[in-house]
């Protein structure tokens, strides 16, 4: 909830329970009352300070007067339509600090709902320009100084006799961000146990018919040996399939802790609120065709109630753990148990891989259809499987994302223990905004989730084939310290096949030291070719191969060993079986080691070794070098710290918000900034720009360009009015000028030209030479702001060199973006290109980055072209437009 949205959220307590958070209104003062007055004396005396029969009565009409006082925010938690706390604020003059008070119901202490309001209020505050909360609290009140000490805040006490007065600086740090993840991802995990570990069972919708998809999944918990309580809901049948039923949810022995609900779209609301009455806390919806109506009733219902849900039009969900094993799908294939945690939004995608795990033998911990995601999704099961004990591998495959920045921070954290990997859907998408500026045409759905996977430290493959042969090796083997890799084969065409196939996924095949061939040399038959590839020939043995590959595996000469292997007809006469003697070397080994056997029929398989485990054995070597390929990125992300945000204490973040909303208030659709307001607000955050001035008429471009032309005399104009953007194509810049004549005649071209549109000129020196860059900022209405890097100039959008990452950068991510486009080597002095200031360039992007999580309504930012060289870093244009846009905080707890 922000200090301007006035819609009621959603959230979670640290015991499960969904409460609602809300604006207080005058309406509330009843409420308010009876909530002081059903207190212990004891926690009146605390709150008030003494037991003032008239301290309650003064409260609530406190309360009333949300509204009519300036200053004032008051925020309710309730639940089951009752008021259940109460957080409050009031500014001090001369302002930016704020008075707050918080109250509890005594029947629902200790479950979170005072820090869940304190968190909620302390964003709208922030949004009102609050800086600080302070109050005042019994010292003997230690429950409410905990909850202060606690919330993740930089809290400071001053004792005064018996009162302890508090402040508390409202700044978001990382320790807060932390603090609330944690607390957010423990009432997460304790939500999901009615859906995921549930002691009995409902299923609604279990026709007496066969051919059902109720039916079907109750013929799957049945026969996956649900542990606990199995119950159908059916209004005219006594028996569904030898499952007793019962006419009703409320004619149940037992409440459920999950209800399945498998019936016609128009039924489902009804079906769900009856659930909700019973006391129902988990739902799993696999019925399809909920229109937009129906899906908002359904979202209700759940929220009212306080349950989690799962779906609707989802293929249902597993848990395959010792004491449950719950299949409640209609897959035809049950899932077997395993480590591999899975989630999709597609029900298809869902039994492919559920398919392609059992086959190699991985299996599932727990797998999730998300469906229409109305609740439930990834970033839930992430912290589910994070938490579980038993998942080690987490495989993704979603088509949406609800909040990109909470699940990039999730994934972040996940990924440090275990692989996350994800099928990339939705990469030809057709963008969500399409914009004017060179920032937002680089600015791909496919860069942007590209960026969200790679600071995610997310393994993004392209198809389900790619991931299932990318899980295989992950599962199966260590990850490699780098990208070099050893090829043997035992013929010299598949060696060359696979080492082509290294080098198309990044991979690189080295020569090998002379000592290392000699050894090679005297452990292989006459002939091998030992240079990389290494042809052991098709007379190699089976002790000889995997001494060989034992020896390569071991050396540290490479990185990972990939072995390619063909049926050769001197194999057979002698009898040797070269797959055999693969499976023998001693696993595990020191780094991984991976099979291509063309012959094979499966695109992927785990073959069981003579040691410990398995290796991955692919029938074709683009699969297998992809593989090798993701998981030596993989090694390399977990090898780096996490990154920091860098301070950045010269910006000045209140004269940036004061020019923008100065601006809205005189353009309320929003719009692009004049170059005054642009060169103010980008001066806020010490983005470098090249001198300029700006002139109405030739005479003042003149004495304009008296002013700032450098040695040789030379200048530059550029023609402006509102809404140009690409001055190059409307032929608005004469460059090269030098002389008060030359200076007139453009100005008269240019009025000639464009007549009372042009409402002036800007007049900047000729800049000197540098490689042409672009920076730029764009707020992606789902995934937030995107910082976008590469070559600029003229040719940006045509030749597409550009990377991107999700603000706010930290260091390591601004140095990706240095790094990442084509041109990168440019900026190192490439060809005698003037090498360019790295730090300087680096600052620049963490001021943008700064930008645009300090404004909400930065909608575009676009440098181009920013003149990199030895002289420094500078922009010589620059274009920001802003639109009104409400702040939302994407960290604060709240459900979707």
């Amino acid at each position: 909830m922000t200090g301007t949205d006035e819609a009621p959220v959603h959230a979670l307590l640290t015991d499960g329970t969904t409460v609602r958070i809300r604006r207080a209104s005058p309406a509330d003062r009843a409420d308010v009352l009876r909530l002081y007055e059903e207190m212990a004396p004891e926690n009146l005396r605390l709150r008030f300070f003494s037991l003032s029969a008239t301290s309650a009565g003064r409260a609530a009409d406190r309360v009333a007067t949300v509204g009519k006082r300036t200053g004032y925010c008051a925020l309710a938690a309730e639940s089951g339509g009752r008021l259940l706390g109460l957080a409050e604020y009031e500014v001090l003059p001369p302002g930016g600090a704020a008075e707050i008070a918080v109250a509890v119901a005594d029947d629902w202490h200790h479950r979170g709902v005072a820090t869940l309001l304190l968190e909620h209020l302390a964003d709208a505050a922030r949004a009102a320009g609050v800086t600080a909360f302070r109050a005042d609290a019994l010292a003997e009140n230690h429950g409410m100084l905990e909850v202060f000490h606690d919330l993740g805040l930089h809290v400071t006490r001053r004792f005064e006799g018996p009162e302890v007065h508090c402040t508390v600086q409202l700044t978001e740090d990382e320790t807060y961000l932390s603090a609330v993840e944690t607390r957010g991802r423990t009432a997460d995990i304790v939500s999901l146990r009615p859906l995921l570990r549930p002691g009995a069972v409902a299923v609604i919708g279990a026709g007496r018919t066969p051919g059902s998809v109720g039916r079907a999944i109750l013929r799957n918990i049945q026969n996956g040996s649900f542990t606990g309580r199995l119950f159908v809901v059916h209004p005219q049948a006594d028996t569904v399939a030898g499952v007793r039923a019962y006419r009703s949810v409320a004619d149940l022995p037992r409440v459920p802790d999950l209800a399945v609900i498998a019936i016609p779209a128009r039924a489902v609301p009804a079906m769900a609120e009856e659930c909700g009455k019973a006391g129902v806390t988990g739902l799993l919806v696999v019925s399809a065709g909920l229109d937009a109506h129906r899906s908002t009733a359904l979202i209700d219902v759940c929220r009212r109630y306080g349950m989690r849900l799962v779906g609707p039009n989802c293929l249902g969900l597993a848990n395959t753990e010792d004491g449950i094993r719950l299949d409640a799908t209609f897959a035809a294939r049950r899932p077997g148990p395993g480590t591999a945690g899975v989630a999709v939004q597609s029900g298809g995608v869902g039994i492919a891989l559920l398919d392609g795990l059992g086959r190699l033998g991985i299996g599932v911990s727990s797998f999730v259809s998300l469906g229409d995601k109305h609740d439930v999704s990834g970033n839930d099961m992430l912290q589910w499987w994070e938490s579980d004990g038993r998942t080690d591998l987490a495989l993704l495959h979603l088509e949406s994302f609800g909040n990109p920045r909470a699940f990039s921070r999730t994934a972040r954290r996940v990924a440090r223990t275990m692989p996350v990997l994800t099928v990339d859907a939705g990469r030809s998408a057709a963008g969500r905004r399409a914009a004017a500026s060179h920032t937002a045409a680089a600015a791909t759905p496919t860069m942007t989730r590209q960026a969200l996977f790679t600071q995610a430290g997310t393994t993004a493959t392209r198809t389900i084939g790619e991931l299932l042969d990318t899980a295989a090796l992950l599962h199966s083997q260590p990850l490699p310290a780098g990208t070099e890799i050893a090829v043997v084969s035992n013929a010299g065409g598949v060696g060359i096949l696979a080492a082509d196939a290294c080098a198309d996924s990044g991979l690189v095949v080295p020569p090998l030291g002379a000592d290392l061939m000699d050894e090679l040399v005297a452990l292989l038959p006459d002939g091998a070719g030992v240079t990389n590839p290494v042809d052991v020939t098709a007379t190699v043995g089976e002790e000889q191969l995997r001494a060989c590959v034992g020896l390569l595996a071991r050396h540290g000469a490479c990185d990972a060993v990939l072995v390619s292997l063909v049926p050769t007809a001197v194999a057979t006469a002698t009898g040797e079986d070269l797959v055999r003697a693969l499976t023998a070397v001693p696993f595990p080994l020191p780094r991984p080691v991976a099979a291509v056997l063309p012959a094979q029929s499966a695109r992927v398989e785990l073959l069981p070794t003579a040691g410990e485990g398995s290796v991955p054995a692919y029938s074709d070597a683009t699969d297998a070098a992809r593989a090798l390929a993701h998981a030596a990125t993989r090694a390399r992300w977990l090898s780096r710290p996490p990154g920091v945000v860098p301070e950045l204490p010269d910006v000045t973040t209140g004269r940036a918000r004061e020019l923008a909303a100065g601006f809205l208030d005189g353009h309320p659709e929003g719009g692009w900034l004049d170059p005054r307001t642009t060169a103010a607000l980008l001066d806020c955050y010490r983005v470098p720009q090249i001198p300029w001035a700006w002139a109405t008429d030739e005479n003042e471009a003149v004495a304009a360009a008296e002013r700032l032309r450098g040695p040789d005399g030379r200048v530059v104009m550029k023609a402006y009015w509102p809404g140009l953007v690409h001055k190059s194509e409307q032929h608005a810049v004469h460059l090269d000028l030098r002389g008060s004549s030359r200076i007139r005649a453009a100005h008269q071209d240019l009025v000639t030209r464009f007549g009372d549109r042009m409402t002036g000129v800007v007049m900047q020196p000729l800049a000197e030479r540098g490689t042409e860059l672009f920076a730029g900022v764009v707020q992606d209405e789902v995934f937030g702001p995107l910082v976008v890097f590469g070559l600029g100039g003229r040719a940006t959008e045509l030749l597409a060199d550009h990377a991107a990452r999700l603000a706010p950068l930290t260091d390591l991510d601004a140095r990706d973006l240095l790094a990442s486009p084509r041109c990168s080597p440019l900026l190192s002095g490439y060809g005698g290109t003037p090498a360019a200031d790295l730090d300087r360039l680096e600052r620049l992007l963490h001021g943008l980055s700064r930008m645009a999580t300090d404004l909400p309504q930065l909608a575009e930012a676009d440098l181009n072209p920013v003149l990199a060289g030895p002289h420094g870093v500078t922009s010589l244009d620059a274009h920001v437009r802003l639109v009104p846009r409400r702040p939302h905080d994407p960290y604060l707890r709240r459900l979707r």
